[in-house]
């Protein structure tokens, strides 16, 4: 029951009012206080706005009271009226009772009433000195119980010793002791240690402990944390047979507790067994229980601690007004987080003159002498110092381990970087004589300042620990820090996945097929997995099969129904060959064989790869093709030939396939084999799952969002509005928003209790420009950060003792149903902690908003690489590279061929127009339409051979461009153009040197009008080749006599040489204008209009998916015949009038002979028959199969979009 406890008040304060004052309450016994009230001064201006509350056994040893967010801090009254209660959120047990301002009235001093509220705390109590022990045994032994329990409470100063021993009828036990502060629960005889959990358990306050055993696992409980832990086998059906020892091990050959240092020093109560108060049997000498020198008392050492602060705490004692002839000894105890901080600094006598000592701790206790004989002393236990010194000679213990010697040098300076000392001290000794730190406090004694005296304020904010993923937690006096480098996570506290969800975004970010890291639910619990991401096909890994019907797989099962539900379709191979074996039978009877898959243990399938779940039957019986009409299997006809049963399994709720019973293979004769494929798995169905909001007032609402101590939320949108509201969550004061703050600025704000907090990005470009933008916004006991695009992330640290729950109640919305500005536009791929939320599902049933959001490529249609053309999906996009000389998903694979001395590939364009032979019967019209002005040409080869013709195009009357590696002995690039017969050839040389050196290079050769430009660059892992636009009618790759082509004895003596050595080496990527003969003819020789002499193989030039940074560029002007070359940009200028003129003559010329040749390759061509006589677009027959998928972009950034899968 509650009760009124009596009313306390200071109506007579102080005539001045500061924060070392405070008010305390002795009860009169242990209470349980559940509620305090506070009153100011009656008829005065004095009042309290903020206190702390302390609470003690003893009178000393006080301990500071803090709520779940480890909040100490109460808020006060705002007038001398009104009465402002707290209810605990914790209920607390003590004698006395001791409140302390922190802030009163600026116009008033400190006064108050309080009241408690609470009742009598009565319990069972008893003392442990290290050879004390409790000893409880079973006798009869109960019946086997489902749930056993044991629960106490217990106090100590000893940071070791055993709690609890229990054995059960074998020789395993467990034990649960104190060790360094924390307790471990740990069985025998193997010593493996199951859970440690608590920490700072020896302050000498009352914790509660409780062990409530299942059948298979059990719940350790610490103060307020509990941890689930799994039994091993061995111990699944343990029973407490024997006994059960408090405060002593024992070994099961002797009868008797054990004696030993590891047992427990301190007090315990309300020992309980499933309901037993074991201490009051003890009292009532009950034959079960046995004790030994225990007392039912509680026996308390007082010690009085002290614990500095801040930056600012110091305590200053005066020293012997003599120095002594013994000498000077100063010694103490200590406990930190901190790695470094000073602890003492005091003078001593060194040969008539005087010398500071400091004591520092830095990693190891040290002097200014370089002493250190201590280490990892920022652990957080009690650690002892002792110093000594006589006559200019030091001598420094660190927990009983004495260290060096060294004498003090007078005039030496000893330097503390750090200047400060957090943590807590007790046991202060100078000269062998305590300090009396209680007259310390009453200022009798020294002066002090921020000290917390008759107290040890340390917090183990570790414990629990706020690092997730397994994350290490390390920790200072104020703060903590996780360390994720093994995680697999990234964050302040470990939260965000540093991998990928899907083999999608990898293949976004441009990565090639390999193994990677898949997390498949991002910040959540299931772990990362290495999976095959193929990004041009699908492919898997195999299963483990184990040689019998039941099927591993390598993927654990979280991680395993995480892919399949995440994934747009999985599928499996089912196969049976069969000879007089039967499968199924009828679908009236009872099926002979059976699979089993699914989640978990998965459920009985009857049905067959190719047929649908439920239906009996087998692909053939869908199709009404199998052998015997009569059944619905091939297998089913019982047939002495040889048959199979075979397709694929697309249901992903009965996927993956378990076990495989196989019931018709005992009969003399029968005969069968069974085939299980990999789980192949691909697509995202999340990634591009969006909603358009049409108008400001759209909204989506779901569930309320759970992220009380960590939370992360992700998506992508696109607007052309300059502001609005994405999603918010409100509590009834704590709230999530992020928004859309102005046309360059995402704002993400929330309360926990602390005030608003704000972090925004700005963004240098307009964030409303119709295109995708990502944001990562995350909020976690530390800190909250928010991510747009690539920019960098902002940061906005958390108080250090502030708030740390985010406690909301509304439901989510996606846009706003407050008076905030609602979001139009799209939003896609919403994450809230690794959880996609269903907007296309939730917008097919919500007005004013739509489900999907189309325009993709406006934001990744520069993905498309190499003159690839992106197409829109109805999710997602593609990128078509029918027109392009590369291939993949976005046209950024490389087409190699490898040519020997006897190869070539001729390319026979289809002319525009149905020409006569007689060209000059055509109307000039013609001509002035298809006046040729410009062409393009990009290629990348590898070769050793000089010289080496490695293109030559021709019209028929002789007009060509021929590009080859010189004989010069320079190996230079020559591109030779002759666009007037009646003229020679225009040459450019290239400034590169040694082009045969079997290394990559790349050439571009681009012509407008009179105006040649080419670049040509050596690269050994990246090749650049960009587009083209003219058309010409004949495209041969290394000439060889061919009859399409000109003989090499008609060619110039220049092209000759090395038109009759052919070509040895590779080409890669060639294009011309928007032809790709060599993909053609790679990929396609039997539907283009391609001619191929001997080997032709694919082959790998080398990567090309950059530039290279030092190409050289060269421009020649053709109507300078002096051949001036040099380099940067075309020279234009240059053109003169009579160089127009000169140029369409060309391009006439140019036409006719492109026309002439056109018809005598369509003569020949159809004679021969070679080849089909089509556009050049059928090449895009070999571009489309690459492109199944529905392309996902997880940055508009990226270099871009997969297909997704996922591959078990």
């Amino acid at each position: 029951s509650l009760h009124h406890l009596p009313c306390f008040s200071s109506s007579a304060p102080h005539t001045y009012s500061d924060s070392f004052q405070w008010l305390e309450v002795d009860l009169g016994g242990r209470t349980k206080i559940t509620a305090v009230a506070t009153q100011g001064r009656y008829g005065s201006s004095d009042w309290l706005t903020a206190y702390l509350l302390m609470f003690s056994d003893t009178g000393h040893n006080w301990k500071q009271y803090r709520q779940e967010d480890s909040i100490g801090a109460f808020p006060g009254n705002s007038n001398a009226d009104s009465v402002v209660q707290h209810t605990l959120q914790q209920p607390v047990v003590a004698r006395y009772l001791r409140l302390i301002p922190l802030d009163w009235n600026p116009n008033g001093r400190i006064g108050l009433r309080l009241e408690t509220y609470g009742c009598p705390y009565i319990s069972d109590v008893m003392s442990f000195d290290g050879d004390s022990s409790l000893v409880y045994r079973l006798s009869p032994r109960p019946r086997q119980m489902a749930r056993e329990t044991i629960s106490l409470k217990f106090k100590t100063l000893r940071n070791s010793g055993i709690l609890l021993h229990a054995e059960g009828q074998s020789e395993h036990s467990l034990t649960l002791e104190l060790v360094k502060g924390k307790l471990l629960l740990t069985t025998s005889p193997e010593s493996q240690r199951l859970v440690s959990l608590g920490s700072l358990l020896d302050d000498q306050h009352w914790h509660h402990v409780a062990v409530e055993r299942h059948s298979s696992h059990l719940n350790l409980t610490v103060d307020r944390s509990t941890q689930w832990v799994q039994l091993p086998a061995k111990l699944t059906h343990w029973d407490l047979q024997q006994v059960c020892v408090v405060g002593a091990g024992r070994g099961h050959s002797s009868q008797r507790p054990v004696v030993s240092n590891r047992n427990f020093h301190g007090c315990l109560e309300n020992l309980l067994y499933n309901g037993l108060t074991l201490i009051d049997l003890a009292k009532q000498k009950d034959q079960r229980v046995t004790v030994g020198s225990v007392t039912f008392s509680c026996a308390e050492p007082v010690s009085i601690a002290m614990t500095f602060t801040s930056p600012k705490s110091f305590l200053w004692l005066p020293g012997a007004t003599e120095p002594s002839s013994a000498g000077v000894s100063v010694g103490l105890q200590f406990r930190t987080w901190n790695k470094a901080g000073l602890l003492l600094t005091f003078e001593m006598a060194a040969v008539n003159k005087r010398a500071n000592i400091k004591v520092m701790i830095v990693q190891h206790l040290c002097v200014c002498v370089c002493v250190c004989p201590g280490s990892a002393l920022n652990d957080g236990q009690w650690h002892s110092v002792e110093l000594y010194s006589r006559r200019g000679r030091l001598t420094i213990s660190v927990d009983g381990d004495e260290g060096a010697t060294a004498h003090a040098n007078s005039g030496q300076e000893c330097s503390n970087p750090f200047n400060v000392f957090q943590g807590c001290m007790r046991l202060l000794t100078l000269d062998n004589q305590p300090v009396d730190l209680i007259m310390v406090q009453q200022r009798l004694l020294g002066n002090y300042s921020d000290l917390q005296i008759d107290m040890c304020g340390i917090i183990d904010r570790c414990s629990p620990s706020r690092c997730e993923h397994g994350s290490s937690c390390s920790q200072s006096w104020s703060t903590f820090h996780c360390n994720c480098s093994s995680s697999g996570y990234s964050g302040a506290t470990c939260h965000s996945s540093i991998y990928e969800q899907s083999c999608e975004a990898y293949r976004h970010k441009g990565n090639t097929s390999g193994y990677y890291y898949i997390d498949v639910d991002g910040s959540g619990p299931i772990r990362p997995q290495m999976i095959y991401c193929n990004m041009t096909g699908i492919r898997s890994s195999q299963g483990k099969n184990q040689h019998s019907v039941h099927f591993e797989y390598t993927s654990e099962e979280e991680q395993l129904v995480g892919i399949i539900s995440q994934s747009e379709h999985c599928e499996q191979e089912l196969v049976y060959h069969c000879r007089r074996s039967r499968l199924l039978n009828t679908p009236e009877g009872s099926p002979l064989s059976w699979w089993v898959g699914g989640p978990g243990a998965g459920r009985v399938q009857t049905y067959w790869g190719g047929a649908p779940p439920g239906s009996q039957q087998c692909a053939c019986g869908l199709q009404e093709n199998c052998i015997d009409p009569k059944h619905y299997c091939n297998c089913d006809a019982d047939h002495t030939e040889w048959a199979n049963d075979s397709g694929l399994l697309t249901h992903k709720e009965t996927l993956p396939v378990r076990s495989v019973v196989l019931g018709d293979v005992q009969r003399p004769g029968s005969e069968g084999a069974y085939r299980v494929g990999p789980l192949r798995c691909y697509g995202d169905k999340n990634f591009w799952n969006a909603a358009f909001f049409d108008k400001e007032t759209s909204y989506l609402h779901f569930p309320t969002f759970h992220g009380e101590l960590s939370a992360d939320i992700s998506f992508l949108f696109k607007t052309t509005s300059s502001s609005g509201v994405f999603l918010e969550n409100l509590g009834i004061k704590d709230f999530i928003r992020i928004e859309l703050s102005s046309s360059t600025e995402v704002l993400f704000s929330f309360d926990v209790g602390n005030g608003p907090l704000e972090v925004r990005v700005e963004a240098s470009i307009p964030l409303n420009d119709n295109r995708w933008h990502r944001v990562h916004a995350e909020r976690n006991v530390k800190e909250a950060s928010l991510r747009l695009d690539d920019l960098p992330a902002a940061t906005q640290e958390a108080p250090a003792d502030g708030h740390i729950h985010l406690q909301l109640n509304s439901q989510l919305f996606i846009g706003t149903a407050s008076r905030q500005k609602g979001f139009r536009g799209c939003i896609r791929s919403l994450q809230l902690n690794g959880l996609t939320l269903d907007l296309e599902e939730r917008a097919k049933i919500t007005p004013g908003v739509r489900p999907g959001c189309p325009g993709h490529c406006s934001s990744y249609g520069s993905l498309c690489q190499n003159h690839g053309r992106c197409v829109e999906r109805p999710k997602g996009f593609s990128c078509d590279c029918s027109l392009s000389a590369y291939t993949g998903a976005f046209c950024n694979r490389e087409v190699s061929g490898s040519f020997k001395s006897g190869t070539s590939v001729s390319y026979t364009f289809k002319e525009p127009y149905e020409l006569n032979r007689n060209s000059s019967t055509l109307p000039s019209s013609i001509y002035s339409d298809m006046t040729l002005r410009a062409e393009n040409i990009s290629l990348s080869f590898r070769t050793s051979q000089s010289p080496a013709l490695l293109l030559y195009i021709s019209s028929y009357y002789r007009e060509y461009l021929a590009v080859l590696v010189n004989r010069h002995g320079e190996n230079k690039l020559e591109v030779r153009y002759k666009l007037d017969s009646s003229r020679e050839a225009e040459v450019l040389r290239s400034r590169v040197r040694s082009l045969a050196n079997g290394q990559l290079h790349t050439v571009t050769i681009s012509r407008l009008a009179d105006t040649i430009s080419a670049v040509s660059g050596s690269l050994q892992t990246a090749p650049f080749g960009y587009g083209i636009e003219t058309m010409v009618s004949d495209f041969s790759l290394p000439l060889l006599s061919c009859s399409l082509c000109l003989d090499s004895g008609d060619l110039d003596p220049e092209l000759a040489r090395p038109a009759s050595l052919g070509f040895t080496g590779c080409l890669s990527s060639v294009h011309f204008n928007s032809v790709s003969p060599l993909k053609a003819a790679l990929l396609h020789p039997d539907s283009s209009p391609v001619i191929i002499t001997g080997p032709l193989a694919q082959s790998s030039c080398g990567s090309s998916t950059s530039a290279n940074p030092y190409a050289a560029e060269t421009t020649h002007h053709l109507s300078d015949q002096s051949g001036s070359v040099g380099t940067g940009q075309p020279l234009v200028n240059a053109i003169r009038s009579d160089s127009a003129l000169i140029g369409g003559v060309i391009a006439v010329v140019i036409f006719v002979t492109v026309s002439a040749l056109a018809i005598m390759a369509r003569f020949l061509y159809r004679r021969k028959g070679t080849f089909q006589s089509q556009e050049v677009k059928g090449v895009k027959r070999e571009d489309s199969p690459e492109l199944p998928f529905n392309s996902q972009a997880n940055s508009q950034n990226g270099p871009s979009e997969s297909q997704k899968e996922y591959f078990i």
